[in-house]
């Protein structure tokens, strides 16, 4: 089975936007505000391909069945849609919970060194909650974990 790589990145800012404000003390209320619109933009987004999903699955042409193949194909299709949709789901968590940690004030700290996690990698992935030394540190234990199974 092929698996298929989900966009799981904040959306694409756009030329206009250049960046959280780096002109002020880490995690102070421009950059906060800068992080908490990033968010707030692209779990909107997110809600919208949600909801055109479900209206597709729900569009009454789907269920007019056309030969074996077809089937098939729409019933891949389809199942792919939903396992995206769950993915999304599953960062629409992800999403709240950062900005839950933007109104504790604990947001853009490593959870486990409270370090800053640093504006660069904030603005790759908007959710991230761990620096990325011990990210890496992380990952590293997985794969030696995995290789010894």
């Amino acid at each position: 089975m092929q698996q298929i790589e989900i966009e799981t990145t904040a959306p694409d800012p756009g030329a206009a936007n250049t960046g959280p404000p780096a002109d002020e003390t880490y995690m102070g209320p421009r950059q906060l505000a800068y992080f908490k619109r990033q968010l707030l933009d692209w779990r909107a987004s997110l809600l919208d391909e949600a909801q055109q999903t479900l209206e597709q699955l729900r569009d009454e042409s789907h269920r007019e069945v056309g030969d074996e193949i077809d089937r098939a194909s729409r019933e891949a299709s389809q199942t792919l849609d939903l396992r995206t949709r769950d993915r999304y789901r599953k960062l629409l968590g992800k999403i709240d919970t950062a900005l839950a940690r933007i109104e504790a004030g604990s947001y853009g700290w490593c959870e486990e060194t409270g370090e800053p996690i640093g504006l660069a990698r904030l603005q790759a992935r908007p959710v991230a909650t761990l620096c990325v030394e011990v990210q890496e540190r992380r990952e590293i234990r997985e794969r030696q974990a995995n290789a010894g199974r």
